[in-house]
């Protein structure tokens, strides 16, 4: 059996693109996988698929790369998916146009898969539209429905009625959508996200330092966090804490660490691949989120053998 999943991006960093890797390489064990990445940013993904995936792209975006169509004369003209709401209203590096339209589109009336996944709200939307009866249709959520602007959350809604199934990650969002979809024939169903046992040794949970990872985007409320350590940073002067991952909150929080005086105690590590020797090398995992459909990152942390203290959020 051929499995194709859609993806944005899958030479990013990212809790989808993880989530992804993870599911590929575990389908690979019994059947064929290919991970269809819309846009190809750089030469190598940054997170490693598993030697078995094929990896393919359907529009070159590398500048410095002679195939580059960042410039094609479809990206002149308007996306049809979601254009109020979707990648092509909030996508500022990557934004959605007829060149999306056409390409994925195209590939979805042509691949040989006899399954595909796709992966987020508008590429739901492009499967249910373009895709085929002869292949099963999935459509996954990593996100809570409570996320989503009620447009696209509306919007999303309409697409599902096109898929053969509806995948969240946490039984709470499946709950909701079914609630919200009672009339539609879609099965709806939680398949959490699963992460493989990792490949360094358990923390040893003596380093005295905290940490936390993922986008640095206002809903991981990192400002929280750094907040909470300048409370307990005088009682406990030899803990530090780093945080890993980039994002448009890297300034705000750069300030914020400044103010307080804290720039030898909280380091902004940037991105790293793969994160899991940075969680073994950690005493306490924090998590800070105000929303989570599903919280990768603390069973990435305790798959690492690090405890975890986290936020009481929905719902993962």
């Amino acid at each position: 059996m051929k499995i194709a999943f859609l993806i944005n991006n899958a030479y990013g960093i990212g809790g989808t693109i993880r989530a992804t890797a993870n599911l590929s390489g575990a389908f690979a064990d019994r059947h064929e996988v290919e991970v269809v990445s819309v846009h190809r940013v750089q030469d190598e993904p940054a997170i490693s698929l598993d030697p078995r995936v094929r990896l393919t792209s359907l529009i070159d975006m590398r500048e410095d790369s002679a195939a580059y169509e960042g410039d094609d004369p479809l990206t002149g003209q308007p996306c049809t998916m979601f254009p109020d709401t979707g990648a092509a209203a909030n996508a500022t590096r990557l934004p959605y146009s007829a060149l999306q339209d056409d390409r994925i589109g195209t590939w979805l009336r042509t691949t040989d898969a006899d399954i595909v996944i796709a992966t987020r709200p508008d590429l739901n939307g492009y499967l249910a539209r373009d895709g085929q009866p002869r292949y099963l249709r999935i459509g996954q959520e990593h996100l809570s429905l409570d996320a989503h602007d009620p447009v696209l959350r509306g919007q999303q809604n309409q697409a599902i009625a096109g898929l053969d199934a509806f995948i969240t990650v946490s039984e709470a969002d499946a709950a909701q959508y079914r609630a919200e979809l009672s009339d539609v024939a879609t099965v709806v169903q939680c398949i959490p996200n699963a992460v493989p046992t990792p490949a360094v040794h358990p923390s040893t949970l003596d380093s005295n330092v905290i940490v936390a990872a993922g986008r640095l985007v206002s809903v991981k409320r990192y400002d929280r966090l750094v907040d909470a350590f300048s409370k307990v940073a005088d009682a406990h002067p030899d803990w530090t804490l780093r945080i890993y991952g980039r994002g448009p909150e890297k300034k705000m929080l750069r300030e914020q660490i400044d103010k307080l005086g804290l720039y030898d105690r909280i380091f902004l590590m940037g991105p790293v691949s793969p994160i899991e020797t940075e969680w073994a090398k950690g005493a306490i995992a924090a998590v800070s989120s105000d929303m989570e459909s599903f919280g990768m990152t603390i069973v990435e942390a305790m798959h690492c053998g690090v405890p975890v203290i986290a936020t009481d959020c929905p719902h993962g």
